[in-house]
């Protein structure tokens, strides 16, 4: 079993200590799969990596300089976001051009964590501060899990308004408790039972403070974490290390289990502090040769609220280019400046240790940036020529930044255009580790598929990487503008097949997009191509109705009245429309 880090960051508790090790005892004893997995390692212990995975929060596919430059040709210093650490990874590594996250960070976070599509465990969009069953401490109906919302997301809008009434959200990822009537998700921690596992920073998966759900509880040593969406970057430590129940009183727990902010660093900004507890732990990592360690760093910037340091934020207020690509905000562009510092120490710090030697990094995003023409307040970032943003299923919202750095091991300076999504992490890094994948498809249901063939082979001619469709649902209503007609957004799923993508409206359109040829989704194929449109319909209706349960999706709305939804575009209910065998595209209004 992983030894537990006892280096200068918080020890975990006894209690923490005791569920880990008891759940990782029972994986390994009641799963002969990772037995087999683990006694399968194919690789010498020399060739094994550490793994560091960094994760950014909305930081979007044109906010960092070598993808704007790729995608534009615009030199690097016309721009007003300055990633020159971000950039190192890239030229001295393999970035993707076309990896995808989905389009609220809870749900990737799940994907990543899983290895799964997040909707088959109800994650859908981010998980909200809401009370469930669990938090109430009522009895949970046969058709609900504890961790679901008692009343949807929280955000069904006026019930005469909408058409849909929005879906019943999941808030934690099954962990093996005796709240979760069975199901236990093997995280991607628990799939690596021979390294040491450490998580940093935005967790957000775990009922929103439920005890046994925490990072601890999934296989993880926690440095320091947060089980909420946003956070402050000044003063957080109160809100980390709040014990207090007072929000929901009647939870089953003796404390709220919502985080710890971990060991004093002298730091005031929380992305600095984050940085300095993954260096003190890279320190303490480098002292022990015979175990490998899995590093998970989930920041949280570049989240609102936009905070940036002053200097930073005073910096980028009055540089020249200020406004490129409607690129402007110079809090936002401090925040993003800080991101790229941490990523510069992390890589400073394996080369002063030696861990560069043999060391997997791995850097994305959870989803596209918070698009500032989409937002009531109009503030953020701008991802064009990417269409959209956070919350929206166009590129600009689920196409983001991945790129893989190891010395001596991935050839400099490398792109791939393959599509690829955040369910490939978990098997590429149970690749990297030296673990058969052969059982993990069968035996886990994983959806992702290992990038490690991609890495030698980047044009894929030896098809060894065979991932080709990917299906997304976010059956809620949001506050965020729909980039096609800038209303407000209402449900939407979506399916890529090969460069092909189908966004489905279930206010009643369809849109399909070739990527190869309209990475701003501007010119809309469904009525030019409705052989391809049907068939990609119907394999997302059909993948919804196998994978995802119907608590998920959204259900009419009985009261809904036409005459208040307040848009001039009719409703039209597609989905019962093609249950029913009716002509579809015939339903549709066609563009003009």
């Amino acid at each position: 079993l992983p030894r537990m880090y006892t280096g200068r960051t918080k020890k975990i508790e006894n209690k923490n200590k005791t569920q880990l090790n008891m759940r990782l005892r029972n994986i390994l004893l009641f799963s002969p799969v990772l037995l087999v997995l683990l006694a399968g390692c194919q690789l010498s212990e020399n060739d094994r990596p550490n793994i560091i995975l960094i994760l950014a929060d909305d930081l979007g596919y044109m906010d960092t300089q070598s993808y704007a430059e790729r995608t534009l040709g615009t030199a690097k210093e016309m721009m007003y976001h300055e990633t020159p650490n971000i950039d190192r990874l890239v030229d001295e590594g393999l970035a993707f051009s076309r990896a995808y996250a989905t389009q609220l960070c809870s749900p990737t976070r799940a994907a990543i964590l899983t290895g799964k599509n997040p909707c088959r465990i109800g994650f859908t969009t981010a998980a909200p501060p809401l009370n469930t069953y669990y938090k109430a401490n009522i009895e949970v109906p046969e058709d609900r899990y504890a961790h679901d919302g008692i009343h949807g997301d929280g955000n069904t809008g006026n019930n005469t308004r909408n058409p849909w009434i929005t879906a019943i959200v999941n808030t934690a990822v099954p962990a093996g408790t005796v709240h979760d009537g069975g199901k236990d998700e093997i995280s991607i921690a628990e799939a690596l039972p021979d390294y040491h596992s450490a998580f940093i920073g935005k967790w957000h998966l775990g009922g929103g403070g439920a005890e046994g759900y925490q990072p601890a509880d999934q296989g993880f040593h926690p440095i320091a974490w947060f089980d909420m969406g946003g956070s402050p970057h000044f003063n957080w430590r109160p809100s980390w290390n709040n014990k207090s129940k007072r929000r929901f009183p009647d939870m089953p727990q003796e404390e709220w289990e919502m985080g710890d902010a971990g060991a004093l660093t002298g730091e005031d900004y929380l992305t600095d502090d984050l940085t300095v507890q993954a260096l003190d732990y890279l320190e303490e990592r480098a002292e022990m040769k015979d175990e490998p360690f899995f590093l998970y760093f989930c920041h949280y910037a570049v989240h609102t609220p936009l905070q940036a340091k002053k200097e930073d934020s005073t910096y980028f207020a009055g540089k020249e280019s200020r406004g490129w690509n409607n690129h402007d905000n110079a809090s936002y562009a401090g925040m993003i400046r800080a991101l790229d510092e941490s990523v510069g120490q992390i890589l400073s710090k394996l080369e002063e240790t030696g861990l560069d030697e043999n060391t997997l990094v791995i850097f994305m995003s959870d989803n596209g940036g918070l698009a500032a023409k989409l937002m009531p307040r109009g503030w953020v970032t701008d991802n064009s020529p990417l269409l959209g943003g956070k919350g929206c299923l166009t590129e600009g919202g689920i196409r983001v930044p991945l790129i893989f750095w190891r010395k001596g091991k991935i050839n400099k300076n490398e792109w791939c255009d393959i599509p690829v999504d955040c369910t490939d992490l978990y098997a590429t890094i149970i690749d990297a580790a030296g673990y058969s994948l052969e059982n993990y498809y069968d035996n886990f249901k994983i959806d992702g598929r290992s990038l490690m063939p991609l890495l030698d082979d980047p044009l894929n001619n030896g098809q060894k990487y065979d991932h080709d469709t990917r299906h997304w649902h976010f059956p809620h209503y949001v506050g965020v503008r729909n980039p096609f007609d800038m209303k407000p957004l209402t449900p939407h799923s979506a399916i890529m097949e090969g460069n092909y993508k189908l966004i489905f409206d279930w206010h009643g359109k369809l849109r399909v997009f070739d990527l190869e040829n309209d990475i701003g989704e501007e010119n809309n194929l469904a009525f030019e191509m409705p052989d391809k449109t049907m068939e990609l319909f119907g394999k997302l209706i059909s993948w919804l109705e196998s994978e995802v349960e119907l608590r998920y999706w959204p259900t009419l709305n009985p009261d809904y009245d036409p005459g208040q939804q307040g848009r001039e575009d009719p409703f039209v209910d597609l989905v019962g429309a093609y249950k029913e065998g009716k002509d579809i595209l015939s339903l549709l209004e066609k563009p003009n």
